[in-house]
């Protein structure tokens, strides 16, 4: 064939180098054009690199990790609040200052990242050492979760970091309006859809010494003819994030909303749902019974203590409680499940309910389902998983999205072979569900009609 015989000239011994070299030329020439219109030319045969598919990958499935450069368009970060990575790798701490980014010579901030421990997909945000100066969009709305591009790997040559540069159009401290940043005022009033909220001091924890939980009590209770009725109580984390929406959060639970509708439809009874707020930076830490994440401590233990042994008794003091475990629940979502299941095994016999949505249990050969395996007490008799048949993200490798929808039906095959009825324990995956409050608040009504529903 006509390409065979040019490298049979291109080899020839006679052709002085000026010749080989216009020959090399012609068919390197020729191989560009066999790229597009699909000629039979051996690149490689005449030392030439044959063109490479692409082969688009996650950063965070890198061995050699990746490195970020950001451009802060409203040149307001500094070395007193500079800009630092908060995700879900890291406990969304918006002031991890192993996340801090470092400002170079031409202005723009850059951080150098090895290969994440956790398997699943980064979601995550900028911002300076706290959400009240978290990214906002261009026209400062409050902005999605961000998620890294893919990156092709064919383009790297061994051991190479991908660089992905990034934007941040606008801060939320900079916001016009906005005089008074949200959440200094720690009192401030959360409107509700119907019930009212409550706050009650505690103290304790596994890593803060005092903080307020906020208590949602349904439409009636303070009617005098409701003044001898008890309620069943339902105890959820990250409780900065069950009754409203707060900055740099994709949502909220909505739980007041659903729960009012539901009672008023007759669907459940009503209940009091208390929200107790994570601890800020050292939220991974208090939710953490064993070490999954890198550099966070578990002090799981020291929190489901504070849960069961200054929570509960200070609601109990406070309001009219229903006790026993058949009216005691206790759940929450991603690491605020997993501190759910400790909390009702390290106190057994508390708990006789479980909401567990979106629980991460896949980092480091999964280490948190190996620690629920070990010996133990029998799991609280009625549970609900739910689980996002895109936990990992919508452009993630569908092999990570279907390993966390596998890890929840594992979870459910351990609760039963721990004592629970099958049919006391309700699975819900949603296959377009990604990990975020959103998708918590679409199943929340499900779950609180398999957990509180008149039977």
């Amino acid at each position: 064939m006509a390409s065979d015989r040019a490298l049979l000239l291109l080899s020839a011994p006679a052709y002085a180098p000026p010749m080989r070299a216009f020959l090399s030329a012609l068919l390197l020439s020729a191989c560009v054009l066999s790229t597009v219109f699909g000629a039979r030319i051996s690149c490689a045969a005449a030392g030439v690199p044959a063109p490479s598919e692409p082969r688009m990958v996650q950063p965070e499935s890198l061995e050699q990790g990746f490195i970020i450069v950001v451009t802060d368009a409203p040149g307001v970060a500094s070395s007193e609040y500079p800009i630092i990575l908060a995700s879900n790798h890291n406990g969304w701490n918006p002031a991890d200052q192993k996340m801090k980014l470092t400002r170079r010579s031409d202005g723009k901030w850059q951080i150098d990242l090895p290969k994440p421990a956790l398997d699943s997909r980064m979601a995550f945000k900028f911002a300076r050492g706290s959400w009240e100066r978290v990214e906002v969009s261009a026209d400062f709305k409050d902005i999605d979760n961000r998620q890294l591009p893919l990156v092709d790997a064919a383009a790297l040559k061994p051991g190479e970091k991908p660089i992905i540069e990034l934007s941040v159009p606008a801060w939320r401290d900079q916001r016009p309006w906005e005089t008074v940043q949200f959440g200094v005022n720690p009192y401030r009033k959360i409107t509700v859809a119907a019930g009212t909220i409550r706050r009650l001091e505690t103290t304790g924890g596994g890593a803060v010494t005092a903080r307020d939980v906020l208590v949602w009590l349904p439409p009636g209770y303070d009617d005098p003819a409701n003044a001898a009725r008890t309620y069943p109580v339902l105890y959820l984390h990250d409780g900065q994030n069950v009754f409203e929406k707060l900055p740099g959060v994709p949502g909220e639970w909505r739980a007041d909303e659903t729960a009012a509708q539901l009672i008023e439809q007759g669907r459940i009874e009503p209940l009091i749902i208390v929200a107790i707020p994570h601890a800020g930076a050292a939220r991974a830490s208090e939710y953490l019974p064993v070490a999954a994440v890198d550099g966070v401590t578990p002090r799981a233990d020291a929190y489901a203590d504070y849960v069961v042994n200054e929570v509960m008794p200070r609601v109990a003091r406070s309001l009219r409680t229903r006790t026993g475990p058949e009216n005691t629940a206790i759940g929450g979502a991603s690491f605020g499940a997993v501190v759910s299941l400790h909390t009702a095994l390290r106190h057994p016999g508390v708990f006789g309910k479980l909401l567990l949505e979106s629980m991460p249990v896949l980092a480091r050969d999964r280490l948190v389902l190996r620690h629920f395996q070990a010996p133990g007490p029998a799991f609280p008799p009625r549970i609900v998983i739910g689980m996002g048949g895109r936990e990992a993200g919508p452009d993630a490798d569908a092999r990570i999205n279907a390993a966390y929808a596998d890890s929840a039906s594992d979870l459910r095959a351990l609760c039963i072979a721990r004592g629970v009825r099958e049919d006391n324990v309700l699975l819900v995956v949603d296959p377009a569900a990604v990990h975020n409050e959103d998708a918590w608040a679409k199943r929340l009504p499900g779950a609180l009609q398999f957990l509180f529903g008149r039977r």
